[in-house]
């Protein structure tokens, strides 16, 4: 066999141009044993806290644990695949994930894979998933409201933007509802939401992205999906990473919304990681710093200063409470680092108050800052009269004869617990929640029938819409109730009240 020498020529004139004179310098261990998703690796004597490692299955692990003779990994992936005596390497780099427009609309895992079948996410951008929460100084007090569109919230535990709202709860009491009905509400407002899914059913997952979908809400939402099956690892990582994608907004100047659900599992995927890592247990088995692990997470929800751009990101994080356990390790642990509460009571969910909150343990400690100027008018007084209302229904359950002002107070409360009630995926503008609040807190329902009060609520609403848009459209522009226009309300009011009571007496008289 004979060789050509301009082949030879090209090989040699192809390799100098290849050459490289930099020599890929490396840390390289091995694993000593894996399981669970986690491995312990002896040789990466440099490697740094919260760094990536690259296993042979291309598969990459974060280092978790730094001990004095090996290094405890947590692996982001199949596991299953790793053997003992595998080389792993170190990479120099922390954990990150894609950001930017490229995400909106579609499904990933916690670390930006596509989930959907929709092609590989294109975009340059990425960010840490561990970041540092903005200082004090680059903060702003929260003060823009963020419509849920759900009338019991809006009227007496009102969400701002940049604020953090747990909501709290027994399991099927309707606690991933509000937030779903959040996302469809935040359509046309340029809100940008993500909902990370923790440890959840994925059979359940599909079905809130269809819901999504059915409601146009997906074009401007991004679902980070680490299911029930996946490693404790994705669980525990994967609202970092949905954070970390909002986050490119809010920098951005823009508006984000997060909602975590939930943080319970969260815990428990941590808890689980941090037992297999032998750390020392605390209270319920958790490991001492998972009050730092939640507070690290909801203190990166803030509302910026001007100079910053002024984006915020909405916090709404869902934790589930056993028997409506509220005083338990991880709910006080939330309940502490949070700007309020919505709890939901299964005792009022099956009595059928939908969404079924409990006034009196619900509460924002942004309050009315986070209202427009006319639902501040008019619901100033709902919640202490509801929770004054849940007393009285209380002591009249004992029988006792009761004057007539007390017993129009509970008329009153019967009729506005009816007009609080609100079916899922109907989210309501704010102005039409402002018009029958304002209703039913000057006594328009009292002729009312309890049973009739959602019939009438949508009749109302109709005529207003029909017959008075200029009234609806000033309240919607200027966002306060100024006594001109509350004037004109009172007068539609009391001719609409005028026409639904003498409809209802001559179809009473056909009948009879």
């Amino acid at each position: 066999m004979r060789f050509k020498a301009d082949e030879i020529a090209s090989v040699i004139q192809q390799e100098i141009e290849r050459y490289e004179a930099q020599i890929d310098v490396r840390e390289v261990g091995r694993v000593l044993e894996v399981g669970d998703g986690i491995a312990r690796v002896y040789g990466l004597s440099g490697v740094m806290a919260g760094e990536m490692v690259e296993f042979p299955t291309g598969v990459r692990g974060l280092a978790f644990n730094l001990e004095e003779n090996s290094v405890g990994v947590i692996i982001l992936g199949d596991y299953l695949g790793i053997k003992e005596g595998d080389e792993v390497r170190s990479t120099g780099q922390l954990l990150s994930v894609p950001v930017g427009e490229a995400l909106l609309g579609r499904v990933v895992d916690p670390l930006g894979n596509p989930l959907d079948g929709k092609g590989p996410i294109v975009t340059q951008e990425r960010r840490p998933v561990e970041s540092p929460a903005p200082g004090v100084a680059h903060r702003q007090p929260v003060k823009e409201p963020l419509q849920t569109g759900i009338k019991a919230i809006d009227s007496m535990t009102p969400i701002g933007r940049g604020q953090r709202e747990l909501i709290i709860g027994d399991r099927k009491t309707g606690k991933t509802a509000i937030c779903i009905d959040t996302i469809i509400n935040q359509k046309g407002t340029g809100v940008k939401c993500f909902y990370v899914a923790i440890g959840q059913k994925e059979s359940s997952v599909a079905q809130i992205i269809d819901v999504l979908h059915r409601f146009g809400a997906m074009e401007y939402t991004t679902v980070v999906v680490a299911g029930a099956s996946d490693p404790a690892p994705l669980q525990y990582v994967a609202p970092y990473a949905g954070c970390a994608m909002a986050e490119y907004f809010m920098y951005k100047g823009e508006h984000a919304l997060v909602i975590y659900d939930d943080l319970t599992r969260q815990a428990q995927a941590y808890r689980q990681l941090s037992l297999l890592m032998r750390r020392p247990p605390g209270r319920e088995a958790y490991p001492g710093d998972i009050f730092y692990c939640h507070s690290r997470l909801l203190e990166r929800a803030a509302k910026l200063s001007d100079e910053r751009g002024g984006g915020s990101l909405t916090a709404l994080p869902i934790v589930e409470t056993l028997e409506g356990e509220v005083s338990a390790y991880i709910p006080t642990n939330v309940i502490s680092i949070t700007d309020g509460q919505i709890y939901l009571q299964p005792d009022l969910f099956f009595a059928g108050q939908r969404p079924a909150m409990n006034v009196g343990i619900s509460v924002s400690r942004v309050g009315g800052k986070a209202q427009i100027p006319a639902m501040k008018k008019v619901a100033g007084g709902l919640r202490l009269d509801l929770a004054a209302f849940r007393e009285l229904e209380a002591f009249a359950q004992l029988g006792t004869e009761l004057d007539p002002a007390t017993q129009a107070r509970l008329d009153r409360g019967y009729r506005m617990t009816e007009l609080l009630k609100q079916g899922q995926y109907q989210p309501m503008h704010v102005t039409d929640q402002v018009l029958v609040i304002y209703a039913g807190t000057k006594g328009y329902l009292d002729p009312i029938p309890v049973a009739e009060v959602r019939t009438w609520e949508k009749k109302f609403l109709e005529h207003i819409h029909t017959n008075h848009k200029a009234v609806w459209q000033r309240i919607t522009d200027t966002k306060d109730l100024d006594a001109e226009t509350e004037e004109k309300l009172v007068a539609i009011l009391d001719d609409f009240n005028r026409q639904y009571l003498q409809k209802k007496e001559s179809a009473v008289a056909t009948a009879a």
